[in-house]
């Protein structure tokens, strides 16, 4: 009899995790800006600082962030002095210490912080020192962005894309990618952005924006930010976004920022964070797996 119940419990614990989902619905999130710090980069600050009270409320109008508050992170590189390599920007001034995640809020004030004095900017180095250097909360969506106009500035050749694309993995982590690429909707240039799925984005010219489903095509970039910057970002599962589409301000500038916000919102919804075994999961297998120890023994 106690031997029936013991390898009944196995098979019941077995059965709770076979039958649970490999992945959750995230409840919060961790966003890590990458933002390159050199001279012609005053206007994207700007934007960064007004752009991301839109995506904190899509995101909490999705419930991601209400019941546990989301994190930004800003990360500057390429900058002069100590802004040169990758460094995190403090999101609480008022507190001792660099304080490495901080509200949409407090993320906006840190982008005040951001300096234009830069002309070296290698954004590989500052993904994976965001990938090695920053603590992440197990159950979050992990997103980065990086926003620059360079190609890649190699300061570090130990780095590879697959290396990369490993540790963005690690994290179930997606990246996204504002640089100097164009886009299209069957055609080479024109659209706002492309995601993964070739999905690209166009401008309505009165601040909204369309989706060609399926249409998108890569344009040319800067030097190398092609195979560097927006490849990256779609072989991540991410998108890429046309800079010069947001510089060219007007309704152009507003419909990429409502087709960015979007986006960024629906990705992260629909992110897998880490999946971990609830408690009670993990007490039902080892009770599980102790019946049937126990019945091989006495067997």
């Amino acid at each position: 009899m106690n031997k029936r119940w013991m390898s009944g419990a196995a098979g019941v614990a077995a059965a709770v995790l076979m039958s649970s989902p490999a992945v959750a619905v995230p409840t919060t999130a961790d966003v890590v800006f990458l933002v390159d710090e050199s001279g012609s980069m005053s206007g994207e600050h700007s934007w960064l600082g007004n752009m991301i009270t839109g995506l904190e409320s899509g995101l909490t109008a999705q419930g991601v962030g209400t019941s546990d508050a989301n994190r930004y992170s800003l990360i500057g590189f390429g900058g002069s002095g100590s802004h040169y390599p990758p460094n995190p920007h403090d999101m609480d001034a008022g507190t001792t210490g660099v304080q490495e995640w901080g509200s949409a809020t407090e993320f906006s004030t840190a982008t005040g912080t951001l300096t234009t004095g830069g002309g070296t900017e290698d954004g590989w180095n500052a993904i994976d020192w965001a990938l090695n250097n920053l603590s992440y909360r197990s159950g979050a969506a992990v997103n980065f962005i990086l926003v620059t106009d360079e190609d890649r500035d190699n300061t570090n050749g130990a780095l590879n894309k697959t290396g990369l694309l490993s540790g963005l993995s690690r994290l179930n982590a997606l990246l996204n990618v504002v640089v100097d690429n164009s886009f299209g909707c069957g055609a080479p240039s024109g659209a706002i952005g492309v995601d993964s799925a070739k999905n690209g984005f166009e401008a309505d010219g009165s601040g909204g924006y369309t989706e060609c489903e399926g249409l998108g095509v890569i344009g040319s970039g800067y030097g190398t930010t092609e195979s560097d910057y927006v490849d990256l970002a779609l072989q991540s599962g991410g998108a890429g976004w046309d800079l010069g589409i947001l510089r060219s301000g007007g309704d152009n500038a507003t419909s990429f920022t409502k087709a960015f916000v979007d986006i960024k919102v629906q990705e992260i919804t629909e992110q897998p964070p880490v999946s971990v075994p609830e408690p009670g999961t993990l007490a039902l297998l080892g009770l599980g797996l102790t019946g049937l120890a126990f019945r091989r023994k006495k067997s």
